[in-house]
């Protein structure tokens, strides 16, 4: 078996989010071994040794925690392995003489910023919406003092694996963003910490997030394409908590 694969690359270039866009082709030769941001950056330097503009993509930490790094591969957001980051895709899912197409999130709170880049921001304006937790100032306090049953610090995780990529909105018929809210929501409100601006919190993040994208209609696509596999529950558990923080955030402000 060959050690190297020859590959078609079709990946869309846009100057900005108001320019058309379309497909560039370039046939690549690459090592199996090789990361799928490997071969764009191999992709990159030929552009470069030809004086052509490289194609903006985003990444960081390159270990499937950022959540820069999502883009389209034939038609999947992060490609075709399952629970797998873009960064974490290797040559060695596709064989050799495939055809890969590669193009930015399509989602409307998603604009295209050029070429793969876009913007990201109403995410981390769901987050911001979320304020802060409670806590007393000074030392650490001991590890042991406050108690979080098993269960409760195991779905915690669960939702704090979330890593803000946005392929859930993007996999989504609709470009909602329920999957990434009820993580967010999720991880602090099963904690004791998170309680005192519960509440709050759920029906500040939920508003915001209503402002950018779409209505879950539950097609299970964003657990499917999100690579940590952060479970429907948390979407289940987010709606639950909404009506409850209507409820009780109207009692609380005097509202009849």
């Amino acid at each position: 078996m060959s050690d190297t694969i020859s590959v078609t690359v079709k990946v869309w270039r846009q100057n900005g989010p108001d320019s058309p866009g379309g497909f560039e082709t370039h046939p690549q030769q690459i090592s199996i071994d090789a990361s799928f941001l490997e071969m764009l950056d191999l992709l990159n330097e030929q552009l470069n040794d030809r004086g052509e503009e490289p194609i903006v993509f985003e990444s960081d930490c390159r270990e499937g925690i950022c959540g820069t790094c999502g883009v389209m591969i034939n038609g999947r957001a992060h490609g075709p392995q399952k629970a797998t980051a873009t960064c974490q895709l290797h040559m060695r899912e596709f064989a050799d003489g495939d055809e890969i197409v590669i193009e930015p999130f399509r989602a409307a709170g998603f604009p295209v910023i050029r070429d793969l880049a876009v913007d990201r921001s109403p995410l981390d304006h769901i987050i911001e919406s979320g304020g802060y937790i409670s806590v007393g100032s000074g030392a650490a306090p001991d590890a042991n003092l406050t108690p979080v049953p098993k269960d409760a610090a195991e779905q915690a995780f669960d939702a704090a694996a979330c890593i803000g990529c946005g392929a859930c909105v993007a996999a989504c018929p609709n470009s909602a963003a329920q999957l990434f809210t009820s993580a967010k929501v999720g991880h602090m409100a099963l904690l004791p910490q998170g309680q005192p601006e519960r509440w709050s919190r759920t029906e500040a993040m939920v508003d915001v997030m209503e402002t950018y994208f779409g209505s879950c209609t539950n097609h299970g696509e964003c657990h499917e394409a999100c690579p940590k596999e952060i479970s429907l529950d948390f979407i289940a558990y987010l709606n639950r908590d909404y009506v409850r923080a209507k409820v009780k955030n109207r009692a609380l402000s005097g509202q009849r």
